[in-house]
């Protein structure tokens, strides 16, 4: 099933089913994903359940909410502050080309001559896909903000004025919401774009902080359930209306060093991210950016990221910020 958000002129939100290919329809009688979830964690029955239990209504065209930019993040948190964007990387094998020759430089050099990042991506080779009962390495974990950095699907991706770059990251994230007891419940996955900084990231890995710290989308849609084992998917920047660079991403366990399970428990296992009534955004890493084959993007220039079963694409365009003066003054 894949559920949705449409934004109406009353400030209301209809929440929005379908399967895969299927027809679109309300909710009835639903406020939004959020208090769907929260409903369905409260109430000890899934989400599904909840859903069927209300019934559903009027069709609803996604592809014109789309066009007519009335579609909303897929969760959405009544007050931002508690909705959390956060992320791991170093967590995919990358394509099947460089697959082994990866294997072969992280397993046959010496611990010594390994930068920071393989000696991590070493580590999750060795111990990312624990046995079950059994807790793995940690990965490396950043956060990016709160729901005031969440951007809608087809609303404009800002690099701030400082920036080096902004550049796309192709990714899955788990969407979560902390029930009343401080129990974290998957909603699902939804594609989604890890907004970066790369050139300064670039510069030195400890910058890596602040090239994390920028907006982020996710959705259209969210994949309520588990994620499949090989997750097949593309990401494109077009400029001018044209495909400037496209290359296909994958994703999945099938493709990572980790398993979403050792992700969520490194994740969650802090009391700070177990607060009752709280929405997280947690993105898994990518092997694919465009970056990395000397692209730079430009104001304008409109992200596009989707998946096989994880509904609509993701589109964004690129914004550049105006320079804010900033004085701080002392009280």
């Amino acid at each position: 099933m894949l559920i949705s958000q449409v934004g109406n002129p009353d400030g209301s939100i209809t929440v929005v089913v379908r399967e895969e290919g299927g027809q679109a329809r309300a909710v009835k009688g639903a406020a939004s994903v959020y208090a769907l979830a929260m409903e369905a964690a409260t109430s000890g029955r899934s989400l599904k359940a909840v859903i069927d239990a209300k019934g559903l209504g009027d069709e609803v065209d996604l592809e014109e909410a789309y066009a007519d930019g009335r579609l909303l993040s897929p969760i959405t948190h009544p007050d931002a502050a508690h909705l959390h964007l956060t992320g791991t990387g170093l967590t995919h094998l990358g394509s099947a080309a460089t697959r082994d020759s990866m294997h072969k430089k992280t397993t046959e050099a010496a611990e010594e001559t390994l930068t920071d990042s393989m000696k991590m991506f070493r580590m999750g080779l060795e111990n990312g896909k624990p046995k079950p009962g059994e807790k793995g390495v940690q990965p490396e974990w950043f956060y990016k903000g709160n729901g005031s950095q969440a951007v809608a699907p087809g609303a404009a991706l800002t690099s701030p004025s400082f920036a080096l770059d902004g550049g796309e990251e192709p990714e899955m994230a788990g969407i979560y919401i902390i029930a009343a007891d401080g129990s974290p419940f998957r909603i699902g996955f939804a594609v989604s774009n890890e907004f970066s900084d790369h050139v300064t990231e670039r510069i030195n890995y400890l910058y890596l902080a602040h090239s994390k710290l920028r907006q982020a989308s996710f959705g259209p849609e969210i994949r309520v359930g588990a994620a499949p084992d090989d997750i097949r998917g593309f990401s494109r920047i077009l400029r001018g209306g044209a495909v400037l660079w496209e290359k296909p991403f994958v994703s999945g366990e099938a493709n990572m060093s980790h398993t979403f399970a050792n992700l969520e428990y490194h994740h969650f296992k802090y009391g700070l991210f177990r607060a009752p009534g709280d929405v997280h955004v947690h993105m898994f890493g990518t092997a694919t950016l465009s970056f990395g084959d000397g692209i730079r993007t430009e104001e304008g220039d409109v992200f596009e990221i989707g998946a096989d079963g994880f509904g609509l694409p993701l589109r964004n365009p690129l914004a550049i910020a105006g320079e804010d003066e900033i004085e701080i003054r002392q009280l």
